[in-house]
């Protein structure tokens, strides 16, 4: 059900998600602006061994949610693979505030190869769906 063009998608997005969030994190994105401290202000407020523990407890409790919804079977796999789809598209957030400051916002650079992921991911993943007949 996940074809091989989609699983090639995905493969590039990693490396692609680690130079982002090394631009993110050298070029000071959590202190970017106030809606940035709402997401991000409880763990960044917290001294270091706090926000590792609460940073840990999250992804762990993520991972097992999403591993889970694996083990469930493939559709539920191809839908996972949705979420990821919607990530590409929230990272056009950068270049928007980028292009409102008309200056730099941290993360922008390695933002503006999500758009491009996130054409071809849907493309193949709406393509999948009308092939298979999967009920959304």
């Amino acid at each position: 059900m996940i074809s091989p063009r989609l699983k090639v998608i995905f493969g590039l997005s990693v490396p692609l998600f680690a130079i982002h969030g090394i631009e993110e994190y050298f070029t000071g994105f959590y202190k970017a602006d106030a809606w940035d401290m709402v997401v991000f202000g409880p763990i960044i407020s917290m001294d270091a061994h706090r926000a590792m523990f609460a940073t840990f407890e999250i992804m762990l409790v993520l991972l097992l949610t999403i591993s889970f919804l694996l083990i469930l079977g493939e559709k539920w796999r191809f839908h996972i693979l949705a979420i990821l789809g919607l990530i590409y598209l929230f990272e056009l957030r950068h270049v928007i505030k980028a292009f409102l400051a008309w200056a730099y916002y941290p993360g922008v650079i390695s933002s503006l190869f999500f758009p491009i992921l996130a054409y071809f991911f849907w493309k193949e993943w709406f393509k999948l769906v009308k092939l298979k007949g999967i009920k959304l």
